[in-house]
């Protein structure tokens, strides 16, 4: 599929970020992470907690494309009550931390023993517009979608 991404750099970014989203976290005060802009948004502390929700479908996710029938459908999952259910603004952030940390690692894990003819495997994501993806497709997207919302919680980069 064109435009698939290069799974190098997926590596290496997914690693930069567990190694420098700790020290950045300790940047903040304790006010810093916990502040909602309004009652409907996420806190930084709550969009760590989505990054783990999301490691953890994505981590399984990453798995399953390699021995389940294609194509793979994605499960979407949701997102919003499983940040209230886990009650991640009040676990300690360096718990989330932990966690997020330890599910990006087996993630990259699993990224580097991808044999390339299953990276072509088709994945349906059940977007509206029926487009069919990939494995390649869908790990890039993560991690995409990974340093999106480290733009929200470190704005200044």
């Amino acid at each position: 599929m064109q435009g698939d991404p290069d799974l190098r750099l997926c590596v290496r970014e997914l690693l930069e970020l567990i190694e420098q989203t700790p020290e950045k976290f300790r940047n903040f005060s304790e006010d810093d992470i916990l502040r909602k802009t309004s009652p409907e948004k996420w806190s930084r502390k709550e969009i760590l907690g989505h990054l783990i929700d999301s490691a953890l479908n994505n981590l399984r996710r990453f798995t399953e494309i390699q021995f389940l029938p294609q194509p793979y459908i994605i499960q979407p999952y949701d997102q919003v009550n499983l940040v209230i259910v886990n009650d991640y603004q009040h676990l300690p952030v360096q718990q989330l931390l932990n966690l997020w940390q330890t599910l990006n690692r087996q993630i990259i894990h699993v990224i580097e023993r991808i044999p390339e003819q299953k990276l072509a495997y088709p994945v349906n994501p059940q977007y509206h517009n029926k487009e069919m993806k990939n494995l390649g497709w869908i790990i890039g997207d993560y991690v995409a979608h990974m340093k999106h919302h480290m733009k929200q919680i470190f704005p200044s980069g």
